[in-house]
C-alpha cells in the first residue's frame, strides 16, 4: 500500500490546495461508500437502476473509495501497510477460531 499511498501523494501535491480537511474527506468518504451501496442494490437488491441512471461500475466505485481512505490516511501520516498488516494479525489470531473452517 505504500506505493498507492505515494502515487496519491506524488498526485495531490501538485495543487495549491493539498489534501482536504478531515471532515471533508469523510464526507466524500460517505458519498464513495454510498455510491457502491446504491450500486450493489441494483444488482442484489429490489432497487434497480432507472433508464435515464448512467450506467457505473462497482469496481469503479470501490477505486474512489480506496483513493479517498488513502487521502485520509495521507493527510494523516497513517501507514496502510502497517495499518493492514495489524488488521491481518488480529483476523489469524484473536478471530482465528471466530467462524467454521471449510473442511
Amino acid at each position: 500500500m505504500n506505493n498507492l499511498q505515494k502515487q496519491v501523494d506524488d498526485w495531490v501535491k501538485q495543487y495549491k490546495v493539498e489534501y482536504f480537511k478531515p471532515l471533508e474527506i469523510l464526507a466524500r468518504l460517505t458519498e464513495e461508500v454510498g455510491e457502491l451501496a446504491r450500486e450493489l442494490n441494483h444488482i442484489y437488491g429490489p432497487k434497480k437502476k432507472k433508464s435515464s441512471e448512467d450506467k457505473k461500475e462497482m469496481a469503479d466505485e470501490m477505486g474512489d473509495i480506496i483513493f479517498t481512505i488513502i487521502c485520509l490516511a495521507n493527510s494523516h501520516k497513517v501507514d496502510l501497510d502497517d495499518s493492514f498488516k495489524k488488521v491481518m494479525d488480529k483476523c489469524y489470531g484473536r478471530d482465528k477460531d471466530r467462524w467454521e473452517k471449510k473442511r
